[in-house]
């Protein structure tokens, strides 16, 4: 059955065994260092497990609906987090998944980023006006056919939080050292009813179960952060 059928459960799915990644230094979870690492463009590779659906040249077919997500970091004293979703139980699609938000660009949207920012401002109510824009990370094909783009960005001291409750049952924080700690993402196998087998991230904090695009977006970011990290501090050490 398909990953966004109600009768599917991401959770109970069978784990596939992963080559061990290496952990992140601090360094790399500081906003500083992440501002740098986008203002000086490098050469960095997708995760190899969704390789296919971050390609590029797909989100040109027409079957694809263009959509941008906001990946809001805050700093925290404890260091930075980043915040999320939990979509509306009562919604046709996706219902209480942990999603980024975001949504379906619009044809009065002038780019990708008003995109994401007016979704975020729709949806859990943050002005604008307390974002610093960082930069976009390759865009993902959703299992819905949605060609989505991640907007990466910080949130300003002062930034106050209103769901809409239509479509938002709660807005929470995770540390982004959690996210970025290859231990806790695992890598599922569904055996779907046409023969194929769907592959996808998951990771958990508490409660919460984060999978699917989402995950396939942090897990991305993870890759981003190791490959800045041996770029910009001169490590000799290198992804498997």
């Amino acid at each position: 059955m398909p990953l966004n059928s109600s009768a599917f459960d991401p959770q109970r799915q069978p784990t596939i065994s992963q080559s061990p990644l290496r952990v992140l230094s601090p360094g790399c979870f500081q906003l500083d260092f992440i501002r740098h690492a986008f203002a000086h463009p490098f050469a960095w590779s997708v995760e190899p497990v969704c390789e296919a659906s971050f390609c590029t040249t797909a989100f040109q077919e027409k079957s694809l609906k263009p959509a941008a997500v906001f990946m809001p970091l805050v700093q925290r004293p404890s260091g930075v987090h980043v915040l999320f979703t939990r979509r509306a139980a009562h919604l046709l699609h996706h219902a209480g998944q942990i999603s980024f938000p975001g949504g379906r660009i619009e044809p009065t949207d002038a780019n990708i980023a008003q995109a994401a920012l007016r979704e975020t401002q729709e949806e859990v109510g943050i002005d604008p006006v307390f974002v610093d824009l960082i930069g976009t990370h390759p865009g993902f094909i959703t299992s819905s056919r949605y060609a989505m783009t991640p907007v990466i960005g910080a949130l300003k001291p002062g930034f106050s939080v209103q769901p809409n409750h239509n479509e938002v049952a709660e807005v929470f924080e995770v540390p982004l050292s959690v996210l970025m700690d290859p231990a806790v993402h695992r890598l599922h196998r569904s055996a779907q009813p046409d023969g194929q087998v769907r592959l996808y991230f998951s990771m958990t904090w508490h409660s919460y179960f984060i999978w699917g695009a989402t995950a396939a977006l942090l897990r991305n970011f993870y890759r981003y952060l190791a490959t800045a990290e041996t770029v910009f501090s001169g490590s000799s050490s290198s992804l498997p």
